[in-house]
């Protein structure tokens, strides 16, 4: 059985961070005609890259030991990256081509921040320093909230 370092589950959420950053700008770039929208995934691409430096960050910090239950929070964490959400047929941020309205664009983003959030619960169990993934964890939070009230607005 493959098991993840600390470094590297570190790694993969520096990864999961750049994604998010490039699947926000990307769908920035795809609705500009909208401008809430287009500020909406403008502030989330920001904040995936303010994610991505806290995360880096942290690697400088961290040992790597090892957890007592590594082997089924390893699993996990596998299953988690390697979902459709993450890195898709080609290992990178998914086609989004099936992507081309509003709705479909806020619904996608949920459930990348969704998968995102699990995924970084994950780490939280794995890490000592808990309190700054959890700072990162009411991070992607918010933005399933943001998300959220923005699609309740597109139905109203």
């Amino acid at each position: 059985m493959e098991r993840y370092s600390i470094n590297e589950v570190l790694e993969q959420a520096v990864q999961t961070e750049k994604l998010g950053y490039e699947f926000y700008s990307s769908m920035s770039e795809r609705f500009t005609e909208n401008k809430e929208l287009g500020k909406l995934f403008d502030t989330l691409a920001l904040k995936e890259r303010s994610h991505e430096k806290r995360f880096q960050d942290l690697k400088q910090t961290v040992r790597d030991n090892k957890s007592t239950d590594w082997d089924e929070v390893s699993k996990y964490l596998r299953v988690i990256v390697e979902s459709e959400f993450f890195i898709g047929k080609e290992k990178s941020l998914p086609s989004l081509e099936h992507v081309n309205t509003v709705p479909e664009a806020v619904k996608f983003a949920l459930g990348f921040e969704k998968e995102t959030l699990l995924y970084f619960y994950a780490v939280r169990d794995v890490v000592q320093e808990k309190s700054v993934v959890d700072e990162i964890i009411s991070e992607e939070k918010s933005h399933i909230a943001w998300l959220g009230k923005f699609k309740n607005g597109l139905a109203a």
